[in-house]
Parts: C-alpha cells; structure tokens; sequence
C-alpha cells in the first residue's frame, strides 16, 4: 500500500521512475497482490495514469484489466475502475485540440486496442454480462467501453454481439433504466450497434423498440425537447431505412399514427430553437423513410393511405401554408409532401384542394410554383417545389389536364393567377433557372399523356402588341434559335422532346415550322465548345425523335429524306456520336439517380430524372431508324404488318377459342344447376312419398278405430210379452218420442244419400285419371269403399232399429184397445220394462249419431287428404314435364356445340394444326380394350 501511495504521489528522494515503470509495476501489483484492497488501489492508479499514458497502459495492463473484470466480479467498485480505464484507452475522444496528424495516430491506436480487445469474442460477451450489474459504477462504464468499441471496430462488435446469446436484448434492457444517463448513453450505444447491419435492427425492432422510443419522445417533449429526443429519432431512422421488413412492422403497429402530434405546431412560429429545428428535421425525415420513392411500391401505396387516413399528410399541409416557419424546415416540409402524395391519387387529389390562407384563397400549387419561379427564393427551396410538382403529377392524368387546361384559352381568368401563367411567365422570363425549372415542370405535364400533349398544340400565346398570336411550341422554339443561355436551351430542349416523343400530331406541328429542321442541323454539324456538347446531344435527340415518330404526313420531311438530310449535311456516325454526348454527360448519371432533384448549384441544374429514363428509352431505338436504310425500312413494315395480320388471325382465333370456352364453361355450369335441381326435385319426391305414407299410416289407424267402433253391441233384446197397463198419457209420449226418432231417421238418410253421392263422384273422377296416377289413388278409393260399405251397415242397424219401435208401437196400439184394466203391479212391471227398452233405444241412437258424426269427419278428412294428394301429383307431373323439357333443351345445346367444335377442328385442320378426332380416340380406345382382351384370354 505504501508503494502504491509513494507511486502516485511521488517521492522526493532518489530518482523518480518512468511512466513506464510506473505502470509496469502497478500491473505486478495487480496481478500479484491478494488482497482485494491492494488490487482495488492498483486498479485506480492505472485508472489515473491511463489517459496520459495510453499507449502504455493499454499495452501493458489490458490483460490484467480483463483478468479483474472475469475474477472480481463480487467487487463493483474495481469494476467500476477498470472499465473506465478500459475506455481511457480505447476512445478516441479528446478533449483538448489537436492537429490532425494527433487525432489520426490517437485514431489508429484506439482501433489497435479495440481489435486487441475483441480478438477472443469471449471478452465482448463480459462485457455484456456485465452490463446486468444494476449498480451505476459498473453499469455506466460498460454501457461507454462499448459504444466505444463499436465506434473503433463497429462490423466485428456487431458480429459478436449478434451471436451472444440474449446479447442485444440485455441492451434493450438499458432503455427501461430508471437512471436517465444510462437510457441516453443506452441509445448512443443503440445507435452505433444497429448501422448498417440489418439483423441487429430486425431484432432491435421486435424487442419492442418502436414503442419504447416512441413514448421516450413522448415524455421528453416531441418536437420541443432535448437532445434526448434527437438521439430517438436517429435510432429511429437507423432501424427504418432501406429496411422494408422494419418499415412494414413500423406501419402494422399503428406507430405512424403516433407520429402525427409531432408535427402540431401553433400559431406562433417565431423563435424556434435550434434544437427543435433539428427534432423536426428528423421528424420528417423518419415520414420521407416510409414513403420513399426507393422502398417497394405497394409498401410506399400503403403507407401513404395510412398516413393520408390518420390526418398526417393534413399536418404537413397545414405546417406548409403556416407563416414564420424557418426556411430550411420549410423546405424539408415541402419535400416530405411531396414524397407523400407521389404517386397516390387520393392524396394528390387532397393536395390540388389545400388552399394558401390568403385573401383571397388560392391554391397551394400556384403559392408554391410562385415561389418557384421567384429569383429571390433560396435555391434549395425552388429545388423543393419542383419536385413537389413533378411528384403531385407524377401518374396522375387528371392533375396533368387540370394544369394544361389553365393555359388553354376557354379556361384563362383574367382576374386570377393560374399555375399555367406562371409556367409560362417562369419559361420566357430573364432567368435561366426560372426558365429551366418551368420548362421541366411543364414537360411532367405531358409525362405519358398523349392527350395532353395534343391539347397544349392548342395554346396561343400574345408576343407583342399588333401582332398575332404564336403557338406555345412556336415560341420555344424561336427563344431557342436566339441563342439564349445554356440551362434555358437544355430545358426547352428537354420540354421539346418530351413534348412530341410518342405523339405524331406534335412532329408534324414542329416540323411545319420551315425554320426548325435547318436549326437543329447547324446545331448537330458545328463543332463547339465542351459547353455546348450537351446542346448538340439534345438537338440530335430532338432530330431523332421527328424520325422515329414521324406518319410522313409532309412531303419534304418524311422519314427518308431527313435520313437523306442526316446523311449528307452531319453524317450517320457523327450523329450518333452527337446522341451520345448526353449520357456521356457527367451530370446525367447523377440525375437518373433519385426522382428527387438535388444539386450542389444552380449551374448544375440541367438534367431531370425523368428525362433521363426517356433518353435511355429513346437512344437505341433512333440508332437503329437513322442506321436503316429504304429498303430494309419497306422490308421491316411489310414484315410488320405480315405480322400484324397474322397476329390479328391468332386472335382472331383467340377470341373465338376464349369464347367457346366460355360458352362450354357455361354449360358446364348449366348441367352443374340441372343435376343439383334434379337432386332437390329427387329429395322433394321422397319427402312427398314420405308424407303420402304417413297420410296412408293415419288413415289406417282410423279405419281400425272405425271398426272397432262398429263392432259395439248395438241391438236390443224384443220380446213377444204383451205390454199391458200402459196409460194413454205415457202412449202418446212414446208416439212422440217415436215420431221424433223417424224425423232424425229421415234427416241422417238425406245426409247419408249426399255423403254416398259425394262418394260416388269421387270414385268416377279417380276411376278417369290416367294410368300415371300411380297405385296409391287406387287404395285411397278402395278404404273410400269400405268406409262407405261402414256407413250403409251403420244405416241397417237404424233400419232395424226402426222395425223395433214399429213392433212396440203395434203393441201398445193393441194394449190401448183392451179395456180390462190390468192389476196395478203388472202395469207397473210393463211401464218399467217399457220405459227401460225406450231409454235403451235412445242411447243406441244417441251412440249412431255420434259414430254417424265421426264417420263424416273421417270422410271429409280423406276427402282433403285425397285432393291434397292429387294436387301434390298434379304438381310433380307438371316439374316432371319441366325437367324433362329443360334437359331436350341441354340437349339440343350440346348438339350445337359438338356441331360448332367439329367445325372449329376442320378450320384448324385446315391451317395444318395437329387435331385428334374423337373417332380416332374411339378407335385407340377401341384397340386398347381389344388388346386387353386377347391378353385376358
């Protein structure tokens, strides 16, 4: 301890040791003191001396540090101590300043020690196991030595990290820290692990770091917090660029939702701070990652409709109309829409609508394109509009008629500024960026739109004062025979060729010109400057184009003879050397780059990204025009409409083979109903047949209760007795009673004649019904019968009934003529019998009444079951008769269609296509089977 104490502060007597000594004998004392103590005071003395002997301490003492860190793991203050040397010697951030030949050397030896660190992977997951260590003195340090590890040696780190196992999520973990220095220096470490290496931020992104993030920015403020949320968003930009499966994950969480508070700025824009100017510019730069022209677009068509459905394209709208925004966050603003709407025809549709809060209103589109053609707006911001117009017109034919149909005369507004008069102020004005950037901004009007561009030959523009009117193309191509400044010539060039490329109407309008064809060929043949090559290349382009699309609709400039000009006045090679000045153009490969139009100064404002893809569309085709000659270009058309007509035959064929088909398909689906209908009317039989049989089951369940019924004893028991003592009272009762039986006697036999004619004239309806009635009418009328034959034996028994009463009614006539009075003990006894045998008879009658009654109901109840069942028949029948007249038709169908395939095989056959006939097939089949026979027998 005492060494240690005179090492750091330093003895008086005898030499003083080196550093180099010092350090030396501080690592002995580290690798051979037992006490904890000793080691721990050893370890804060190489602490210490490390940033002013780096070179030393690292190649010495890194050893014994990584020995510490693996054995003293119970100890967080050595920990502490030498992780912070650990980092001393490996950072390369210095405080003080140094030159540049410091900084370099000081670069090279933390990149030594860090490959020296890392040669054993082993060394990296320590430190990552020790970053689980809550306590703050061994946290922090570890959380600095390795984002100063990725920072040396980022590519080798990452690897290691990747394949430790739960490596990165223990470095999420730091994220959830309570202690805000290490969640900050937790995302600068993020930062550096996720560049560049896609893995890493696919699985950063699934620990869930978007939501994590995101609510950090929450809390510190959005767009008016620190550099905490500066640091977020990078991460946030890390994970999501050129990372599809990271961008699609962001857009199905719903986290570009919670992006759209970040972009709520009030009414008062003044004074914003650096820093969150810096946040915002993130900001919008993280919208432009998701809807970057670069990513896929069904993924870039997605994000746009969400960010459009949220609100967050309206946000932007209204940041991009607000006053007192700063101007370069005006102009990222700008671009962020732009890439927004590119594209996506809803969102294209609400930009045309956003109106500028002026008085009075005037769309955002013409507020912008003023600031485009306004000399006095910054560069940078000009480049933003343009771009904001080619994306709102980009694949968007209806924006693209709107802007031409402001310069056509029926629609000009005197009292209103238009985005067409200011396209054609900007082309004709003294400034030749405003003249590059209109010209341009006009050419994506016409981008792919022939209707367009045949309408914009419709422009007449006023030169002066008494004197008429020039077309627009007239114009621009007088301004370029004046000799005007290169960007201005490039840009009404390009306009030229875009206008009349794929639009035959155009050439003929350029070409009636007598002035422009001799231009263009003094311009190709001379030989200019290097400035004046790009020029020459576009002239040459120009020419080219009134070739390859010319309909030979004037006679002095049909293809041949401008082929013929070529030739004689430029020469073939010459001007395909010329064509080529414009691809070989240094500033050509950088625009074809990105749609988005960046350029370091106005000066090299000269080529558009779209032009570009038409130069490279364009260039072999005229090649290949200005190299053929007549008789190849007669051979080549007579060829091309041989082909034309043999193509019109194939599909000529086609069509008819397509419909056929369909036509087959169809009856398919025709035979497909039928068979199902069938299925059903099938299952509609059983179900009736079902239910006819359970009808029949009923019907015989009461014929059996019926006869039951009639099998009751029912006949009274006479007597030849001769009934005496009866008073002349209880005859003439008994003759009133009788009297009444005989009336409801004659009742039931009118009732019994109509049921038995009812009867009948169901018989004879069933009796004539065709033979398809089937036998179960047949049964039906047979029960009928025996139903009736019930009722008539019903009816004897009434009959004997009254032959009865007839015979009581004799005897009482006979009783009342004797005129010897009987002993009053047998009148009473014959009274009695008599009035028992009355009473009797009553209920005998009273029960066929009744049986009388349920007879009648069973017999009406079969008489609807029998009209139930016949109309049921009738109604079969008649689907039966529908079915089998539907099924002729089918017939009668795929007759005709056999008739039509045999046609259609004979007119191929005709052409000398290979055609199997089904006999053939027949006779193959035929021949098979026979084969198959002999080898049986």
């Amino acid at each position: 301890m005492n060494f240690i104490r005179g090492v750091i502060a330093g003895q008086a007597a005898g030499p003083q040791p080196t550093g180099a000594e010092t350090i030396q004998k501080l690592c002995d004392r580290v690798a051979s003191s037992t006490l904890l103590e000793d080691r721990r005071d050893a370890v804060r003395a190489l602490k210490s001396l490390s940033k002013k002997y780096r070179m030393e301490v690292g190649t010495q003492a890194m050893d014994h540090l990584i020995n510490i860190l693996q054995t003293d793991r119970s100890d967080s203050e050595i920990l502490g101590y030498a992780l912070d040397t650990l980092y001393n010697i490996i950072c390369n951030d210095e405080e003080e300043e140094q030159d540049e030949n410091a900084q370099k050397q000081a670069d090279d030896l933390g990149a030594q020690f860090t490959e020296k660190l890392i040669e054993d992977p082993e060394h990296v997951t320590l430190l990552l196991t020790l970053l689980e260590e809550f306590d703050f003195h061994v946290r922090w340090p570890g959380v600095k030595l390795l984002t100063a590890l990725l920072k040396n040696q980022g590519a080798q780190v990452q690897g290691i990290i990747l394949v430790s196992p739960m490596g990165v999520s223990r470095l999420m973990d730091l994220l959830a820290d309570s202690r805000e220095v290490i969640r900050n220096d937790g995302l600068l470490l993020l930062q550096q692990l996720t560049k560049g290496n896609a893995a890493i931020q696919k699985i950063v992104a699934f620990e869930n770091a978007f939501e994590r993030l995101l609510d950090i920015i929450t809390e510190e403020g959005s767009s008016d917090g620190g550099i905490v949320v500066e640091d977020c968003l990078l991460l946030l930009l890390n994970l999501l660029k050129n990372n599809s499966s990271n961008q699609n994950f962001f857009k199905e969480g719903s986290y570009i939702q919670r992006m759209k508070p970040w972009f709520e700025v009030g009414d008062d824009n003044s004074g914003w701070s650096a820093q969150k100017v810096t946040n915002l510019h993130l900001m919008l730069q993280l919208v432009r990652v998701m809807v970057s022209p670069v990513n896929s677009p069904g993924a870039t068509a997605s994000c746009q409709k969400c960010m459009f459905q949220c609100g967050l394209l309206q946000q932007l709208c209204t940041i991009l109309m607000a006053t007192g925004v700063p101007a370069d966050i005006l102009t990222e603003t700008i671009n962020t829409v732009s890439e927004v709407i590119r594209g996506s025809q809803v969102n294209q549709d609400y930009f045309a609508s956003v109106n500028a809060p002026s008085n009075p209103p005037r769309p955002a589109i013409v507020v912008l394109l003023m600031s485009m053609v306004n000399e006095r707006q910054p560069f940078v911001l000009r480049c933003a509009v343009l771009y904001c117009f080619q994306c709102f017109l980009y694949k968007n034919q209806k924006g693209q008629g709107e802007i031409v149909a402001t310069l056509l005369p029926s629609t000009i507004d005197a009292n209103s500024i238009s985005a067409g008069q200011l396209l054609c102020g900007g082309l004709f004005s003294a400034d030749s960026l405003s003249n590059w950037c209109a010209a341009v901004a006009l050419a994506h009007a016409l981008q792919d739109n022939l209707t367009q561009k045949e309408q914009l030959l419709r422009v007449q523009l006023a030169t002066s004062l008494g004197k008429p009117p020039v077309s627009l193309l007239q114009q621009c191509t007088n301004i370029l025979s004046q000799g005007s400044k290169v960007q201005t010539r490039v840009g009404l060039l390009m306009l030229l060729c875009t206008w009349i490329s794929s639009c035959p109407i155009a050439v003929t309008h350029f070409l009636h010109n007598q002035d422009n064809v001799p231009f263009l060929t003094a311009q190709i043949s001379e030989n200019l400057g290097e400035d004046e090559r790009l020029v020459q290349g576009l002239c040459a382009l120009l020419l080219g184009i009134c070739i390859f699309y010319n309909d030979n609709s004037l006679e002095n400039y049909t293809k041949e003879k401008l082929k013929q000009l070529i030739e004689k006045r430029i020469g073939k090679e010459n001007f395909v050397e010329k064509l080529g000045f414009i691809t070989k153009h240094e500033l050509y490969s950088r625009a074809a780059l990105k749609p988005q139009p960046v350029f370091p100064s106005p000066e090299q404002m000269l080529f558009d990204h779209e032009f570009t893809k038409l130069v490279k569309e364009l260039e072999g085709m005229i090649t290949k025009a200005v190299h053929k000659s007549s008789e190849e270009e007669k051979e080549e058309e007579e060829v091309k409409k041989t082909l034309e007509q043999h193509d019109s035959i194939v599909t000529q064929y086609k069509e008819l083979i397509r419909e056929q088909d369909a036509q087959i398909q169809e009856l398919r689906e025709q035979v497909k109903s039928m068979a199902a209908q069938n299925e059903q009317m099938q299952a509609t039989l059983s179900q009736q047949l079902a239910q006819i049989q359970q009808h029949k089951d009923q019907y015989n369940i009461l014929k059996l209760k019926l006869g039951k019924e009639s099998q009751s004893p029912s006949s009274s028991q006479g007597d030849g007795s001769q009934v005496n003592g009866l008073q002349t009272e209880e005859l003439s009762q008994l003759r009133e009673q009788l009297d009444e039986l005989r009336g409801q006697h004659a009742l039931l036999q009118t009732q019994l004649g109509d049921k038995d004619a009812l009867i009948d004239s169901l018989k004879s309806s069933a009796q004539t019904e065709s033979p398809a009635g089937g036998s179960d009418d047949s049964e039906l009328l047979q029960e009928l019968e025996a139903l009736k034959n019930q009722v008539q034996s019903q009816l004897a028994e009434i009959n004997q009934l009254k032959k009865e009463r007839q015979e009581l009614l004799r005897k009482a006539e006979s009783v009342s003529s004797d005129t010897a009075p009987p002993s009053d003990g047998t009148s009473d006894a014959v009274r009695a019998e008599l009035e028992s045998r009355l009473a009797a008879q009553t209920s005998e009658t009273e029960k066929l009444k009744e049986s009388r009654a349920e007879m009648e109901r069973q017999l009406a109840s079969a008489t609807s079951t029998v009209a139930i069942l016949q109309m049921e028949k009738t109604k079969l029948q008649g689907e039966l008769q529908e079915s089998k007249k539907e099924q002729d038709d089918l017939l009668m169908l795929l007759a005709d269609q056999d008739q039509k395939i045999t046609s259609l095989k004979q007119r191929l056959k005709a052409l000398g296509e290979p055609v199997e006939d089904e006999d053939d097939l027949d006779a193959r089949d035929q021949t098979s089977e026979d084969e198959d026979e002999e080898d049986e027998d």
